[in-house]
Formats: structure tokens, C-alpha cells, sequence
């Protein structure tokens, strides 16, 4: 997941960082890095802290891209904290580039996961975010214990699980359209 994380701060980073006169060019790339491990950790703070909502909430729609999202808005914050902190940018020019980068980076992490072409998926995202452990299997599960009350079992094989998912995107709803039937968005 880092890899493709990496990827996207790296293309957008080229008009939010690289192209910004209040980042110093010998900054652009230690910048960038910064964004990608800031909304790494940050996704991961929101996981540790029990934030499911928060989480299925980022990836149903254009949520990501909206910047009034609670994840999104923390996430910006700590970004916009960490540049001022290890880059002297001002708070006015670390919030723009952060308000640049962070919506955009997470809707294209979000377009992969939902994208059937990719081979990224949810549970990538899940796993990364939360280690791989039992946190993720507890987000797997809740979301098979309670999906199948809410009628998500797209299959009627009587247990919530990627086949599932893979069939409610192949209906045009993509994992956000079976994430927020799950939490009622």
C-alpha cells in the first residue's frame, strides 16, 4: 500500500510541492515524502482509535476529496503541523499545500481500491492501515457480522466477504456503496 501511496503524493506532489515558490526546491522531495508518511500514520492514528466510521466514511463516494470529511481534515492538520514543524513553513503555506495534496492523494487511494482492474484492494488498504492483524480481521469481521442484517450478502451464501464486494462494484456501487450500506451512509 505504501508503494501506491508513494506513487500518488508523488504525482500530485508536483504542483502542490514542486511548483510552490514557499517550498525551497532543496525541500520539494523531503516535502513529499513527509506527505505521503503523514497520511500513512495519520490513516493508521484514526484506525488505532477505533475510528471503522471514519475510515468506511473516506471511502464511500467523493468523500476523500471533501475537505470538510473528518478524516480528511485531520489528516490535512497533522500534515499542515508537520511541514511548519520540520520545513519553518508558515501555518498559511503549510494548510495550502496540505489542503492541496491531501484530498487528492486520498481520493486516488480511494479510486484504486475501487477500481476491479486494480489489483489493490480494500484489504490491502485494511491490512497496511491497521498492521495486518487482529484489528484488521476485527474490521473484516464486524463487517461480515453486521453486512449480512443489512443485506449486503450479494451471493446469499450466508457470510459477507470480497466476493460480495467484488459483486456490488461489479453493480456500480464500488466497496464505498457496500461499506456505506453497511454504516447506513
Amino acid at each position: 500500500m505504501f508503494e501506491q501511496l508513494t506513487q500518488l503524493v508523488q504525482q500530485y506532489g508536483q504542483e502542490a510541492v514542486v511548483k510552490n515558490d514557499a517550498i525551497p526546491n532543496e525541500h520539494n522531495e523531503a516535502v513529499i515524502e513527509e506527505a505521503g508518511n503523514s497520511i500513512f500514520s495519520s490513516l493508521q492514528k484514526i484506525a488505532s482509535e477505533g475510528g471503522v466510521e471514519k475510515l468506511a466514511s473516506l471511502l464511500q463516494g467523493n468523500n476523500a476529496q471533501d475537505p470538510s470529511n473528518p478524516a480528511v481534515q485531520q489528516i490535512t492538520q497533522q500534515l499542515t503541523g508537520s511541514l511548519g514543524e520540520k520545513f519553518g513553513l508558515n501555518n498559511s503555506a503549510a494548510a495550502g499545500v496540505a489542503e492541496s495534496l491531501i484530498p487528492q492523494i486520498l481520493g486516488g487511494l480511494v479510486n484504486k481500491t475501487n477500481d476491479p482492474n486494480d489489483s489493490f484492494q480494500i484489504t490491502d488498504l485494511l491490512g497496511a492501515i491497521t498492521g495486518g492483524g487482529a484489528q484488521s480481521a476485527g474490521i473484516m469481521d464486524a463487517i461480515s457480522k453486521y453486512g449480512t442484517q443489512f443485506g449486503l450478502d450479494q451471493n446469499a451464501d450466508g457470510k459477507l466477504d470480497m466476493q460480495d464486494a467484488l459483486a456490488v462494484t461489479k453493480s456500480g456501487g464500488g466497496i464505498s456503496g457496500f461499506l456505506g450500506k453497511l454504516f447506513g451512509k
